[in-house]
């Protein structure tokens, strides 16, 4: 009997964990295994909670440190000694920072998903970015430019001209930022804090790499509609499919992104998106994937990768309802999104074919097989306000190095797959946070027929609460045993409510 295809996703996140769970749940045919996930490097608790308590079939190879070396090395020591056929990057530091090319360097580089550092700006600089898309016809901002971020003056020319002709504009960091590099300014009266806001938060990345030189700062004119993300596979040979869509739900708390809400990277996320259509998946393939592809291969940088370009959706209405009518792309990263992953592939049966034909040459002949009649929801549990001095919590100062009580076998028994992140292991504690995004709830559920998303949604969620209410999943603060730290997001997948009173 074969040995079953080893599919690697490196990092330390819960969406690298769940890629490798959810790979080899759905890894048979019959009593036969045909794909198996495996975690390359992880956290430690995901070794304990997947071997000691929940028996997830994952494998795990460690490397020395979380440098590109480190991670090279363990990767290559995996593929010699036949515990990895093929391995999926997850963070963007790992491709801006070359690991496509160190593998490629030792000949491994047909079994390693992503950009080689050549093209890595498609995500780690915007402003060339926005110049690849301006030369492939790919649709983006009416309007955008570059000006020097050290100059207020030249800054809020081009952001009062935005604002009188688009309703707004948005200045962006062009680099590496986490998902926490754009703000949007919707006012004059808002203008300079604004400004201000992101020059403090990035002028010493700014004087490390420019010094006296002029600081870029990209602004674009504000774009209107929904904002939809896609996630795209892509072979050597330009095919491609086209993933389920999600929602994220980037903002710390419930309303629009302000400086008491920062935008902190995803709190949660649903699958599919309230407006995910056909239409739309074609309109992503003609107008965003094939021009990118095509661009990709006249500059010789077309492999293996995943693309998850964020985009925002324009429609109109007709007999049926809304269709789209525009989409234009925000930014493009070259990784699966976090935590947006973690929704589609729990609605995949076939994700470890759809990688494995990713690396062979061959998504023109594997589909995406989808769970069309499930929703599924993720939930970020963060470090919430208190402790010694005071601390706001996640994403200001915390607490960290507490105690984490999870209760699974009841997790289990209600449908919720506790999946760690920030979470690290004591030996006096067990489980401790580093009191960021600590761990994420993922459940799925089942749209009955005649029924509707909103309903389903709004019956997960009250799973999560219940099992928090419950004390199930708790963050023990260190001044009070009886208490729970965790703070979550409660209106993860409201908006299947909103668009259902918007389609009829």
């Amino acid at each position: 009997m074969a040995e079953p295809v080893k599919i690697g996703f490196a990092g330390t996140d819960a969406r690298t964990l769940l890629g490798a769970v959810v790979t080899s749940q759905t890894g048979w045919n019959g009593d036969h295994q045909t794909h198996k996930g495996v975690v390359i490097r992880g956290t430690p608790a995901m070794p304990k909670i997947t071997d000691e308590i929940m028996g997830w079939d994952v494998g795990f190879i460690q490397t020395e440190d979380n440098s590109i070396d480190g991670y090279a090395a363990g990767i290559a020591a995996g593929f010699e000694n036949n515990t990895l056929d093929y391995v999926i990057p997850m963070p963007e530091t790992l491709l801006l920072n070359g690991i496509v090319d160190r593998l490629s360097e030792k000949g491994l580089g047909n079994r390693i998903a992503g950009l080689r550092k050549a093209a890595a700006f498609i995500e780690g600089d915007k402003i060339r970015c926005k110049e690849l898309c301006r030369k492939a016809g790919i649709p983006v901002a009416d309007q955008w430019t570059v000006v020097d971020a050290r100059s207020f003056s030249e800054v809020s020319k081009m952001a009062l001209e935005y604002i009188h002709t688009h309703g707004g504009a948005v200045l962006k960091y062009p680099y590496s930022a986490g998902g926490k590099g754009a703000r949007i300014i919707l006012d004059t009266w808002e203008m300079r804090r604004i400004y201000d806001s992101l020059v403090n938060d990035y002028k010493k990345a700014y004087k490390k790499t420019f010094r006296n030189r002029p600081w870029p700062l990209l602004i674009e004119s504000r774009m209107s509609g929904v904002e939809i993300s896609f996630t795209i596979l892509v072979d050597a040979r330009g095919g491609f499919r086209v993933l389920p869509t999600s929602m994220d739900y980037p903002e710390r708390f419930e309303g629009p992104a302000a400086s008491g809400n920062p935008i902190t990277g995803g709190m949660g996320s649903i699958s599919p998106h309230p407006f995910e259509s056909g239409l739309l998946f074609k309109m992503v393939g003609e107008t965003i994937a094939l021009p990118l592809i095509n661009e990709l291969r006249a500059m010789g940088e077309l492999r293996p990768c995943i693309l998850y370009p964020g985009c925002f959706v324009s429609f109109e209405r007709d007999g049926e309802g809304l269709r789209p009518s525009t989409v234009r792309v925000c930014e493009i990263n070259i990784r699966p999104g976090e935590p947006e992953f973690q929704t589609v592939v729990r609605r995949l049966r076939n994700p470890g074919p759809l990688f494995e034909a990713m690396f062979n040459e061959e998504l023109d002949r594997t589909a995406p097989v989808v769970r069309e009649d499930q929703i599924s929801i993720t939930t970020a549990f963060v470090t919430g306000s208190g402790g010694p001095d005071g601390q706001k919590g996640y994403p200001w100062r915390v607490t960290r190095n507490e105690e984490i009580r999870i209760d699974f076998p009841y997790l289990k028994k209600k449908g919720l797959m506790a999946v760690p992140s920030a979470m690290g292991v004591s030996e006096k504690k067990g489980f401790v946070s580093d009191g960021t995004r600590v761990v994420y709830l993922i459940c799925n559920g089942k749209v009955p027929e005649g029924g509707s998303p909103d309903r389903t949604a709004e019956k997960l969620m009250q799973k999560v609460k219940t099992a928090y209410d419950g004390g199930r999943i708790r963050l023990i603060p260190r001044e009070d045993e009886t208490g729970n730290r965790f703070d979550f997001r409660q209106d993860i997948g409201v908006h299947y409510a909103l668009a259902q009173k918007i389609l009829r």
